[in-house]
C-alpha cells in the first residue's frame, strides 16, 4: 500500500475531496455526502446542490472528515461529526427507539476511491476520524457499519465500513441497526 496521509477536510483540502466526489460521479449519484447534514431547511435535490451545500459547510466549518491522502490525491474519507451536524443516519426510528444516551460524535460515512478499495483505506480513514476527535477534546464515538457476518459484500455498497474494521478500531458491538448493519462505540481520550 502506498504511504498514505490524513487531513481534515477544510477550504485547504476541498479542491481534493471534491475531485474525489467527481471521479465517482457525486457520490451514489450525487449525494456529496450530504444526506447526513441535511435538515428540511437545507436540502437539496440536485447533484450541484448537493456541492454547493457541502462546500458551504465546510467552509463553515460544520463539516468534518478525515480525508485520506495519496500524495496529492484525495483517495478516502471518513465523515464524523456531534449529532447536530449529523442529525440524519439510517434506521433513525429504531436507532431511537434503543438509544440510552446520545455519543459526542457519530461517524456516517466512509468513501473509498474505487481503486483503493479491499486494501485497508476505509481503516486509514476511519483511524484519521478518531485522530482528529482526539485533538478536538476526545468523546464518545458512534459508528453504524455493515454487520456482514463474514459474508463477502460488494465493496461499493458499504458506504459505514464494516464490523471488523470497527472491532480493529477499538469499537465495541452495541445493538442491530436495521437490516445488516449495527451500532458500535468507542470513548477516545482527548490527545
Amino acid at each position: 500500500m502506498p504511504a498514505l496521509v490524513v487531513k481534515p477536510l477544510d477550504a485547504s483540502t476541498w479542491d481534493a475531496y471534491a475531485r474525489l466526489a467527481l471521479r465517482h460521479n457525486g457520490v451514489w449519484g450525487g449525494c456529496w455526502c450530504t444526506w447526513f447534514h441535511t435538515t428540511q431547511a437545507e436540502k437539496t435535490h440536485t447533484a450541484e446542490g448537493n456541492r454547493a451545500l457541502k462546500e458551504r459547510l465546510v467552509c463553515e466549518g460544520r463539516a468534518h472528515a478525515a480525508v485520506v491522502f495519496d500524495g496529492e490525491a484525495a483517495v478516502a474519507w471518513c465523515q464524523y461529526g456531534p449529532p447536530v451536524e449529523l442529525p440524519n443516519i439510517h434506521h433513525r426510528k429504531e436507532y431511537e427507539a434503543t438509544q440510552t444516551t446520545p455519543p459526542d460524535y457519530r461517524l456516517t460515512c466512509i468513501f473509498v476511491d474505487k481503486a483503493y478499495r479491499r486494501q485497508g483505506v476505509a481503516a486509514v480513514a476511519l483511524r484519521g476520524a478518531l485522530h482528529l476527535i482526539a485533538q478536538a477534546g476526545g468523546g464518545t464515538v458512534e459508528g453504524y457499519p455493515h454487520d456482514t457476518q463474514g459474508k463477502k459484500v460488494s465493496a461499493s455498497f458499504l458506504y459505514n465500513g464494516t464490523r471488523r474494521v470497527y472491532e480493529q478500531a477499538g469499537f465495541t458491538y452495541l445493538r442491530p441497526k436495521g437490516k445488516g448493519n449495527c451500532v458500535m462505540s468507542r470513548v477516545v481520550p482527548a490527545g
